[in-house]
């Protein structure tokens, strides 16, 4: 197929989650092909940080804003201070989001109402709030405008011990393959980056009690296969990251779902509780 290069240089990327993990991955990528950026997350001070590195090795221009997206008027307050700032974003990276391990009958309702509020509300909101900046820098610069959401290969199908996670993706992969439709004719790149576990901070954030599974995926292959896509004339809507998790993905939506989720729940299954 065609290359169409992703070129956002004398654009701006905001990317959430930008503290650590994937997050970091995004802005050294974005920096590196000449966005200047919009990091956001809790953690200032690794924001600052990570801002101070982008500059020196691309002399890129970070807007640091330290927010917690899972408050109610997080995303209305960070539009706010982007207008004031005159800032227009031509890319939005929402990679923002965590997990929780456990059974529902255990879990903390309200952690769990914190994540979807930012795997999910977050995400939509900010996606509504700044898709107009999005397709109109997609009309200016050709091939210089995206829109990344981080769903999962937990997506494809339920996940037991971690169904609020699950859910949550599916609605992320769902969602977006929805605006990448609607907004196919723009000249947007939109896509739902399907990874499986990544070596990153995930795991103790929920704090699993079976572990990481197999081999987990580095932080640049999933670099690699997101600016592999971007990169492309016709931006696939789904990015499946690392050919064991793509087949997976392929058995969920082929073999009977309650075999599946049987064969889910057997492989999350606490040690111990077998």
């Amino acid at each position: 197929m065609a290359s169409a290069f992703y070129n956002p240089i004398g654009t701006t990327a905001l990317i959430t989650g930008a503290s650590s993990g994937l997050g970091v991955g995004y802005a050294h990528e974005l920096a590196q092909r000449g966005a200047d950026l919009v990091l956001v997350a809790r953690r200032q001070a690794r924001l600052e940080s990570l801002a101070v590195d982008l500059a020196e090795k691309y002399g890129t221009v970070s807007t640091v804003i330290p927010l917690d997206l899972t408050a109610a008027d997080a995303v209305p307050e960070l539009v706010r201070d982007l207008r004031e700032r005159m800032i227009t974003i031509g890319t939005l990276v929402n990679n923002a989001g965590f997990a929780t391990f456990g059974t529902v009958l255990d879990s903390n309702e309200a952690r769990e109402r914190e994540q979807v509020a930012l795997n999910v509300q977050a995400l939509t909101a900010l996606t509504h709030a700044l898709l107009p900046d999005l397709v109109e820098t997609a009309s200016l610069h050709p091939h210089a405008a995206a829109l990344i959401n981080l769903a999962s290969t937990a997506a494809f199908q339920p996940v037991p011990y971690m169904a609020v996670y699950g859910a949550t993706k599916a609605y992320v992969l769902s969602y977006t393959e929805a605006v990448s439709y609607e907004t196919r004719a723009s000249g947007l790149k939109v896509t739902a980056i399907c990874p499986g576990p990544v070596d990153t901070e995930f795991f103790e954030v929920a704090q699993t009690g079976s572990g990481k599974k197999g081999t987990p995926l580095t932080v640049d292959a999933v670099m690699r296969a997101s600016f592999s896509a971007l990169d492309r004339s016709v931006m696939p809507s789904v990015v499946l990251v690392g050919a064991r998790n793509a087949i997976l993905a392929r058995f969920a939506s082929i073999y009977p779902r309650r075999a599946v989720l049987n064969a889910v729940g057997r492989l999350n299954t606490p040690r111990g509780t077998r």
